[in-house]
């Protein structure tokens, strides 16, 4: 061994192997030196102090900002080492809201971890704790500012890794605090709801917000059927929660689990995702024919999706109108499901188990809303259904696995690995290549899409046909992208866009991790899973096959693109030109009148009204567009009705009032 490159830590010899610094080669020594502002993803902050540690001849320093070097002498543990760490984490307890047992954080706050393993048992320093409101604006999200410990993990993987800033440090000494812009809620910002914030924050002040007691309210109602649909990535993280090993295929007794608990019906989100290749590879297909709205960007990713709405509207068009697979599998779900099971279909209960924060916004969102119903009801992560499986006294490891219900159950490889940033690239090309060459193949892998880099780039020949793909995980990534499309700078085909790192198998509702190693675990995992699959192409499910033969009709048809397909709109904040536009009378105004007359309210004018309500106060269009309820426009019949301006709408819909009211308000700029 070269001793040109050891290093002393705690008498024993270690190599420096390339580690950015001492905090990585202590914890290379299986030394798990404590700390809170630490993360491998973020850029070093050094600001809670723990990983303090005693180099021979340079005194106490902090490990995570100390460049390791040949020949250090290193201890990590000394009496006034021990002592300062125990007085950092007592003054963190003090100004820290003590109601631990309740919690969600409770079993994996570094807060409780560290006090333990510390031997604290009492708190020497005087309360100085002033409780403040919790946010509970968010759809997605909770943030409590009264279990903050100011590490700066949020701030930094908001700014750092999604180039977002929906948070930030603000005040000064003893009243600073990590608060959204101008004090704003979650809500009020622009807050892509992708949750990420909450991973990584060690204590409860981040947290993804709970629907539990909501679908085991449904579970208890009789006059209810509830099913349930998996996502990929669940089943490769689902078993860490209970001690098992990152990347551990638990679909099985996920599906035990969820019986045992009172679900009518467990299905598989992969299925969708062999639709979603369908129908996204088709669409893919079309445009490169024509050369048009190139290049094509994924949309299963609805934190990318809300990123792109508010920072890049100009490229909404190049968004793929394929619905993710959760709300594809909702929309078939409410539109096949009552029938089969023999309910109507206000009583049936969508559950999707999501790897995502997001997917909760998204599940809310007014395109997948029709006549008031919801096409996903309850959204709860990975995080959520360990807990139910936990609070129902299921010992998980010990469940004896049971089968997906069918048709909906059913999968091919290529709707499995969607959870792997990568996954979305690699069932399109298995599709496409077959589509373009009309040839079968059977060498189905293309390594080329995989990887653990935020950007990586592909270009590949099918035929005579060569597409130059990019894959993306981590918005800042996408962000550059998004710059150089704008730009004319690069010519791709294709890009595939995950908002967390490694994709879905890093969302922010998947178990906190233990390990730095367990994104390539859970990312092996579905892979593998992938392998032990008899079908690896999306366009060899059968099921789905019967599926559009029997319900949906032709691929891309008016049936299937009106229960798998939607569009976007802007969500830009207006600029001063806009505000400028009216000076906010009353008189000078848009006026939007929303019916809400007894015909349209059964066919959804109330659920309408709300969303264009929430549409104006995100776009900050209040000085310019005046809301109305109203009755009656004498069009019963063709309800839900809306008048905007001198337009009236029949049978209209979230989507095309949005249109229209974007048409009016360029109209309105045009004339001042």
């Amino acid at each position: 061994m070269n001793t040109d490159k050891m290093m002393i830590i705690d008498g024993r010899e270690i190599p420096i192997e390339g580690e950015r610094n001492l905090l990585e080669v202590i914890r290379k020594a299986n030394i798990d030196l404590p700390t809170f502002c630490y993360h491998s993803d973020l850029s070093v902050y050094g600001a809670c102090r723990l990983c303090l540690v005693q180099v021979e001849g340079r005194g106490l320093v902090t490990s995570c900002s100390t460049a390791p070097e040949a020949g250090m002498k290193v201890r990590t543990t000394t009496e006034e080492i021990r002592e300062i760490r125990r007085i950092a984490v007592e003054l963190l307890l003090a100004n820290h809201d003590q109601g631990c047992p309740t919690c969600g954080k409770s079993s994996n706050c570094k807060l409780q971890d560290l006090a333990r393993r510390m031997g604290i048992d009492k708190v020497r320093f005087k309360p100085v704790h002033k409780s403040k409101p919790i946010d509970k604006s968010n759809p997605s999200l909770i943030r409590d500012p009264n279990k903050c410990v100011l590490c700066g993990d949020c701030v930094r993987f908001c700014h750092e890794i999604q180039s977002v800033g929906a948070i930030d440090f603000a005040h000064r000494g003893s009243n600073v605090a990590v608060l959204p812009a101008f004090g704003k809620d979650l809500a009020s910002v622009e807050c892509i709801y992708c949750g990420q914030c909450a991973s990584v924050c060690p204590t409860g002040a981040i947290m993804p917000r709970s629907e539990v007691a909501e679908v085991w309210k449904a579970l208890g109602d009789p006059t209810k059927k509830v099913v349930a649909q998996i996502a990929p990535a669940v089943r490769v993280a689902i078993s860490e929660a209970f001690g098992g090993e990152p990347g551990t295929v638990s679909t099985g007794q996920i599906v035990a689990a969820l019986k045992s608990m009172g679900f009518a019906q467990v299905y598989d989100t992969s299925f969708a995702a062999d639709l979603t290749v369908i129908e996204e590879a088709n669409e893919f297909l079309a445009r490169k024919t024509k050369g048009e709205k190139l290049p094509q960007f994924t949309s299963c990713c609805p934190a990318w999706v809300k990123f792109a709405e508010q920072y890049y509207p100009e490229l909404l068009k190049n968004l793929s109108s394929c619905k993710s697979p959760q709300q594809m599998f909702g929309s078939l779900a409410k539109d096949t499901l009552p029938a089969k099971l023999g309910v109507e279909a206000k009583d049936l209960v969508i559950v999707s188990i999501m790897p995502c924060t997001a997917k909760k916004f998204e599940a809310k969102r007014p395109e997948f809303q029709h006549e008031g119903v919801q096409d996903v009801d309850f959204v709860l992560t990975t995080q959520e259904l360990s807990r139910m499986v936990e609070e129902a006294g299921l010992v998980f490891n010990k469940l004896e696995p049971e089968s997906l219900d069918m048709p909906l159950g059913f999968k091919t490889g290529a709707g499995v690995i969607f959870g792997n940033s990568g996954g979305v690239s690699e069932a399109v090309l298995r599709y496409a290549s077959e589509k373009i060459t009309g040839v079968k193949i059977d060498a189905v892998d293309y390594h080329i899409v995989r990887g653990e880099e935020g950007l990586r780039e592909a270009t590949i020949s099918v035929g005579d046909v060569t597409l130059k793909l990019a894959i993306v995980h981590g918005l800042k990534n996408a962000r550059a992208i998004a710059e150089q499309i704008k730009a004319g700078k690069c010519e791709y085909d294709f890009v595939e866009v995950m908002s967390c790192p490694g994709g879905c198998i890093g969302g922010a509702g998947q178990p906190v991790p233990k390990d730095y190693q367990y994104r390539k675990q859970r990312t092996k995992g579905l892979y593998e899973a992938d392998k032990t699959l008899q079908l690896h192409k999306s366009q060899d499910n059968h099921y789905v096959a019967e599926c559009y033969k029997n319900h949906l009709g032709e691929i891309g048809g008016e049936k299937a693109h009106h229960l798998l397909h939607t569009k976007y709109h802007s969500r830009r904040r207006i600029s001063d030109e806009d505000l400028d536009l009216v000076s906010g009378t009353a008189e000078s105004k848009l006026v939007v009148s929303v019916c809400v007359g007894t015909s349209c309210y059964v066919r959804g004018s109330q659920n309408l009204l709300h969303g264009l309500i929430r549409h104006v106060e995100e776009q900050n269009l209040q000085n310019v567009v005046d809301i109305k309820a109203t009755f009656c426009f004498e069009r019963c019949n063709k309800g839900p009705n809306v008048a905007i301006g001198d337009v009236v709408l029949e049978k209209c819909t979230f989507e095309k009032a949005c249109e229209v009211l974007g048409q009016k308000l360029d109209e309105m700029k045009q004339k001042s």
